[in-house]
């Protein structure tokens, strides 16, 4: 196989927006969150010698996570705390230690809008510093699910008469601040498994050991995706 250069023209490394044209699509499954299709596709469009390709996909929404950070004072000197809540997931049959997180699921909200909310839902929360920390699709071979892990910051508890009255697996969410060195130890030892407090809590400490200087804003540009405007999955 040639090597291929990964920044060919001294451009830095980065995913390519090439989506193919689908030939065929069909909804197969229609879910309270998601969608199954099923799509057609040729890898080299150009190539008519070969038949397309069809692959099963669930079509999704996206969302946002939050990794909320506080600095606690203790006797020891400040520490670094994450917050994290510990919610019920049928699918794998498991309480797992989350970082907020929800659904682009309310038409007219951006994703800064969807985290604010989402924080205030899930921890009774909020910030008054954010950035974006990560992107990452979370099953590239299987689903067009999309998420942005944003940096919050300078965070406040909402009072009680302002809180969120939360309904089904939220409900019973505990809310636990942990230090930062433990969190990451959990995720490195095999003890936590969300996915986005993985990414999260390793993309944060790749953050600090470089000063915090590639903190992007919160408006930063999203990776493509099939809600993104202007993205082109059309035939």
């Amino acid at each position: 196989m040639p090597e291929i250069s990964a920044s060919a023209g001294r451009s830095p490394l980065r995913d390519l927006h090439v989506p193919r044209p689908v030939k065929k699509s069909k909804t197969v499954y229609e879910g309270r969150v998601w969608d199954i299709a099923r799509e057609s596709f040729r890898l080299d469009p150009a190539d008519k010698s070969r038949e397309p390709l069809t692959r099963e996909l669930m079509v999704h929404p996206g969302a946002v996570a939050i990794l909320a950070v506080r600095t606690k004072l203790t006797t020891t000197g400040p520490r670094e705390q994450v917050a994290l809540v510990r919610q019920y997931r049928h699918p794998v049959g498991m309480e797992l230690w989350e970082i907020p997180a929800g659904l682009r699921d309310v038409d007219g909200e951006d994703l800064h809008q969807v985290a604010v909310r989402e924080l205030a839902e899930e921890a009774d929360l909020r910030a008054r510093e954010w950035h974006t920390l990560v992107d990452y699709y979370t099953t590239p071979g299987g689903s067009s699910e999309a998420i942005r892990v944003f940096l919050a910051r300078q965070i406040e508890e909402i009072p009680d008469g302002e809180r969120h009255t939360r309904q089904d697996e939220e409900a019973a969410m505990p809310l636990v601040w942990v230090g930062v060195d433990e969190v990451t130890d959990a995720v490195l030892d095999g003890r936590v498994h969300n996915p986005s407090t993985v990414v999260a809590v390793l993309a944060l400490g790749a953050h600090r050991a470089q000063g915090w200087r590639r903190l992007r804003p919160v408006d930063a540009p999203f990776v493509p995706d099939r809600q993104a405007p202007g993205a082109d999955w059309s035939a």
